[in-house]
């Protein structure tokens, strides 16, 4: 029986995806595309779901497509179907909730792209984010040229993208690429320990806020604040102040046992 190629894994609020095909670096096969698209469609239809982790299984998080089914397979590209029903983009994009990305190793090309999908991206001190699209001929499709020079700048996204040279762990954390840096052995438990403080938070505020950050990044300043404004007016009627001391209450012990426990 042939191993499932992206594992899903449920406890409680949080759902932890992993893609599983660590011998060949994770890379994009027609049908992980689809079961990661399924995934991120079913888990937005689970109300009961408030965070997703993605990470990899073994020393990459994903190497891009799989240039391999791309040599063997006749339809070459349209294969892979990722402007169609594989379009992982559109799949994570509809998903409104957090996604944190685990950045267990290697993130290159189509895999820098789909670690650049999440929300948040902690990475560990293996990882290495590389954009090889100029090395093998291919153009990027799902957002690569457009976000990283809003990341990390125009001229060191440009070196990026020109060279194919990689990004380290460290200059990805230096550059703000990432949210941080931690040990191989410490990544799930980051993950895990960020998406149980954002699963404890009040679910309607994270969407919103999520929408918020999204959409507005898309828009000048002043649009933007006049978004927030109409968001925070609408929002906010519907608020008690009882609802605000519960919460306040709520996040105050929440603190408490954390302080204990560290």
């Amino acid at each position: 029986m042939a191993q499932a190629e992206l594992l899903v894994e449920r406890a409680g609020p949080i759902a932890t995806l992993t893609l599983n095909r660590p011998e060949a670096m994770n890379a994009l096969s027609p049908s992980l595309l689809r079961d990661l698209c399924n995934a991120f469609r079913e888990l937005q239809e689970d109300k009961d779901v408030r965070v997703v982790i993605l990470t990899g299984k073994g020393r990459a998080f994903c190497a891009g497509l799989d240039l391999k089914a791309l040599g063997d397979h006749p339809q070459g590209l349209a294969a892979f179907a990722i402007h169609g029903d594989n379009d992982v983009y559109a799949a994570l994009r509809a998903f409104d909730r957090p996604i944190i990305m685990g950045i267990n190793g290697v993130a290159a090309t189509g895999g820098f792209e789909l670690a650049l999908m999440g929300d948040i991206l902690i990475a560990s001190s293996n990882a290495r984010f590389g954009d090889t699209h100029c090395r093998v001929g291919l153009a990027p499709g799902w957002g690569l040229s457009q976000k990283l020079a809003r990341i990390i700048g125009h001229s060191r996204a440009r070196e990026a993208h020109f060279s194919g040279n990689f990004i380290s762990a460290e200059q990805a954390d230096a550059w703000g690429l990432v949210s941080r840096v931690v040990e191989p052995d410490a990544l799930a438990a980051a993950c895990r320990q960020l998406a149980d403080d954002i699963a404890g938070c009040v679910p309607w505020t994270v969407k919103a806020y999520k929408a918020l950050v999204n959409d507005g990044l898309e828009m000048t300043m002043g649009a933007g604040l006049a978004m927030e404004k109409q968001v925070m007016a609408h929002a906010n009627a519907r608020v008690s102040g009882d609802d605000i001391a519960a919460q306040r209450q709520a996040v105050t012990s929440r603190g408490q046992q954390q302080k204990q426990q560290g």
